[in-house]
């Protein structure tokens, strides 16, 4: 093919063009013609993101905390704000959780090797 080559009189030539016409037709198909942009669903869906990574962190902070309680690095001042901010958290994503609609099962990730994030 040369640059001045037309590409479509090329690929006419080998039948692509036919079959990449039929692609494009069948995709466009499988698109909606519409974006649904209920605000509602925006809204949950921007939640359960958000409130997964939160729970993500919660969890590193917590075997975080086990691993200083379990080496000595804490005192029993440091154990009780621990503790009361992680049982302060969990109420809290609790009623978020509720506020949105959205369950445990919901903000579960699959990790990889790691197994699920819940």
């Amino acid at each position: 093919m040369s640059a001045h080559e037309p590409i479509d009189k090329v690929l006419a030539g080998s039948g692509d063009l036919d079959r990449i016409a039929g692609e494009l037709e069948h995709l466009q198909d499988a698109f909606p013609r519409r974006i649904n942009a209920d605000p509602e669903k925006v809204e949950q869906g921007l939640a359960r993101l958000v409130l997964t990574l939160v729970e993500l962190l919660r969890q590193l902070m917590e075997r975080q905390a086990l691993r200083r309680m379990e080496g000595g690095a804490l005192t029993d001042e440091q154990l009780d704000q621990l503790g009361e901010t992680f049982m302060k958290l969990n109420q809290r994503m609790e009623e978020l959780k509720a506020e949105f609609g959205l369950e445990d099962r919901d903000l579960n990730l699959d990790l990889g090797p790691l197994g699920n994030l819940l």
